[in-house]
């Protein structure tokens, strides 16, 4: 099982975003005030506190969102889990639908931290069933 430490939102794509405590989760849309909502297959991503931490330990001061993650989840490998793969986060449900992503151009969040773990740790999500989400709500895979 894993825990939310972060739930971040932008209102532009290729950003840095900015944490908040609690979201809406909107069935087959995304977070609701965030830039990558709509109907496509990468409505929520998702990136890894352990990847984060990993990258702070190289000398970086990063804060969460920094590489554009809507969610920071503390205990899942989350780049290891299949397509299709389900995670349950109380009343929502996300399933996943790519793992990592190509940057064709270095966006902004590349020239202000100077590498983007996002293409090769995050994964992508649409959302199945909505809800309300919190900081400190517990995942898992379903």
């Amino acid at each position: 099982m894993g825990e939310i430490l972060a739930i971040c939102i932008s209102e532009k794509k290729g950003t840095l975003k900015n944490e908040i405590n609690e979201a809406n989760f909107i069935e087959d849309f995304g977070i609701e005030n965030d830039a990558h909502a709509g109907k496509w297959h990468r409505q929520v991503s998702l990136l890894a506190f352990e990847k984060i931490d990993a990258f702070r330990k190289k000398g970086a001061n990063v804060d969460f969102g920094a590489f554009g993650e809507n969610l920071v989840v503390e205990g899942i490998e989350l780049e290891k889990l299949p397509i299709g793969q389900k995670i349950q986060i109380g009343e929502v449900l996300l399933e996943v639908t790519q793992i990592g992503k190509k940057c064709h151009d270095k966006c902004q969040i590349y020239y202000q931290v100077g590498e983007c773990i996002m293409p090769r740790n995050g994964i992508f999500t649409k959302i199945l069933s909505g809800g309300r989400v919190k900081v400190g709500d517990k995942c898992e895979l379903v």
